[in-house]
This record gives structure tokens, C-alpha cells and sequence, in this order.
């Protein structure tokens, strides 16, 4: 059984998930939402019939805040929960101290408190670092932990054989129900800063696909089926907003044109895949994760920037 559970970030419905897989008795977790998330979480369990200390296994796809900040609070309500996180991400789950100042530089306190709420750190000893290839058993159901980073470099998701699935926190892209046309999904890539790499992203995506999955679970939002189409259109649209980025890298009003373009190029996408009203809806729907998607490609063209052979 795998069931979606709405954490309630961005007070907006089907905008953030985290999902529960019972085996036999035994649970698992992956992403768990922001400290605010922590009571819906356990009342997913509650519904589910999960005794807290049933759960043995809670995974974070990464140490993004939305999808991780609850962790360490929700720790303390599963006793018999081991937090599962890449090995990049597993000291800011211990000390989380550099991610809350981070968060609180970007948003400020005000916000930081609103959206997130803070973060408690997990106990060190119940941390299990998960190698790549590495596999966790859920009452006898294997669990396999891939890392797949272009989003991030803490990013890994998870591979159930069962359902033929991946659980792919944001690698797999942004894909909204209110966009699904007859049931097939739309979906464009997430960039959002500061990790963001074309290439490593491209190369998960594929490695997903390697394994023909039924579908892919997004955080942002649900279960995406018609897996190898929407796979091919996000390496498509990386392409694509690759080449926006590297036009616009020297222009003044660089961010403003970038959201244009993106926008844009959204839109149009959204209009062939048979959205009714595509541009009044991308931009409506997808206003944070465009302001996120232009920062990061920001970000990322910097960071070629540096890394480019300097001239003697």
C-alpha cells in the first residue's frame, strides 16, 4: 500500500506530499514536510492504522526544508524510526544550524517561522547514511537508494520493485494535478538554487528510466504515470532552459527576462500538451517554482562562470 499524504506547505492542497508504504505491519516514510507537517503526519498514521512504533524507517529525499525540516520532531514521535538521508545531507539533519541560518538569510525570520517553524536536530545514532545502491528492508520488501542529484547533490530516490515505482522528490520535476489533461500529466523540471546541474539532472532522469517504471511519486505532487513520456519532455525542457540561461547571461535585467522566457516557454508546452487557458494558468500555478527555476539557472551560470578556462 502506498498512500499520499498531503504535509500542508504553501497552505495550498496537492501542492507538497510525503508518502507512507506499509509491508506486512511495518512502515516506511519518505519526506515528511516542514515541523508544521509533523501532526498531519501522524494522523496519516492514525488512518492508517500504523502504530507509531511500527514505522521503521523514515527517508528524506533531501535536506530541502519542505521535504525534510520535519524530521528531527517527528523522530521523537517514532521510536522505532531510523532517518534515512544521503551522506551530504546527514550532518545538517544532526546540526541543523547551518540550514536554518541559510533559510532565515533568504526569508527572513518572519517568513522562516511561518513557512517552516524550525528545526530539531535528529540524534546522531539513529542516522543511517544511505550509500548509493544501498538497499533497506521494509518487512521484507526491498527498498533500493539511488543517488540522483541535479537538483541537488544530497538528492537520492527511492526504487520499490512492488509498484514499479520511484519515489523522486523533486528529480522528476513539478508535476501539478490541475495540469493533467485526460489523465496524462505535464511536468517541467525543478532548478531552483544552488545546486541545480544540467547534466547530472539529465542523468538522473535517465536512470530512472533505465528501470521502465509504472510511475514516478513527486513530492510536488502525487503519483506521475505515462513515466517514460514526461521523462524524455523534462530532459527536453532542461535543454531548452539551458539555452535561455546561457542567451540571457549577459543581460542587465537578466532575472526579470528570465522569468519572461521561462514563463514562455512553459506556457507553450503547457498549450501542446492541451492545458485549456495555459497562459493564464502557468503563470498562476507556477509563479514560485518560475522565480525558483530563474534563481537557480542564475546560480548555476555563475557557477560555470568560475569554472571556465581563463584566457592567458
Amino acid at each position: 500500500m502506498v498512500t499520499i499524504i498531503d504535509t500542508g506547505f504553501g497552505e495550498r492542497p496537492d501542492f507538497c506530499a510525503a508518502y507512507l508504504l506499509v509491508e506486512s505491519g511495518r512502515a516506511a516514510l519518505i519526506d515528511c514536510g516542514t515541523l508544521h507537517s509533523v501532526p498531519r503526519m501522524l494522523a496519516a498514521l492514525d488512518a492508517a492504522g500504523v502504530a507509531r512504533d511500527a514505522v521503521d524507517h523514515l527517508i528524506v529525499t533531501h535536506v530541502h526544508l519542505d521535504h525534510a525540516g520535519g524530521a528531527g520532531a517527528l523522530l521523537r514521535e517514532l521510536p522505532s524510526a531510523r532517518l534515512v538521508v544521503h551522506p551530504r545531507g546527514a550532518p545538517h539533519m544532526v546540526d541543523p544550524a547551518r540550514l536554518i541560518a541559510s533559510a532565515r538569510q533568504v526569508y527572513g525570520d518572519d517568513l522562516f517561522d511561518l513557512a517552516y517553524g524550525g528545526l530539531v536536530p535528529a540524534p546522531a545514532a539513529r542516522v543511517v547514511e544511505a550509500a548509493d545502491g544501498a538497499v533497506i528492508d521494509l518487512a521484507g520488501r526491498p527498498l533500493l537508494l539511488a543517488h540522483t542529484p541535479g537538483h541537488a547533490l544530497h538528492h537520492l530516490s527511492v526504487w520499490d520493485a512492488r509498484t514499479r515505482s520511484w519515489f523522486s522528490g523533486d528529480i522528476f520535476g513539478i508535476s501539478y494535478r490541475e495540469f493533467d489533461v485526460d489523465g496524462r500529466p505535464f511536468a517541467i523540471p525543478t532548478t531552483s538554487p544552488v545546486q541545480f546541474d544540467p547534466a547530472q539532472m539529465k542523468a538522473s532522469v535517465q536512470r530512472m528510466l533505465a528501470e521502465s517504471p509504472e510511475a514516478c511519486f513527486a513530492t510536488h505532487y502525487g503519483r506521475v504515470a505515462d513515466v517514460a513520456r514526461v521523462g524524455a519532455g523534462l530532459i527536453e525542457q532542461v535543454d531548452a532552459m539551458v539555452a535561455i540561461a546561457r542567451a540571457l547571461d549577459d543581460a542587465p535585467d537578466r532575472h526579470d527576462v528570465l522569468k519572461r522566457e521561462l514563463t514562455a516557454l512553459y506556457v507553450e508546452r503547457a498549450r501542446r500538451h492541451g492545458v485549456a487557458d495555459a497562459e493564464v494558468q502557468v503563470p498562476a500555478l507556477l509563479e514560485m517554482d518560475i522565480e525558483l527555476n530563474a534563481q537557480g539557472l542564475a546560480v548555476w551560470l555563475e557557477r560555470e562562470r568560475r569554472q571556465a578556462p581563463q584566457a592567458v
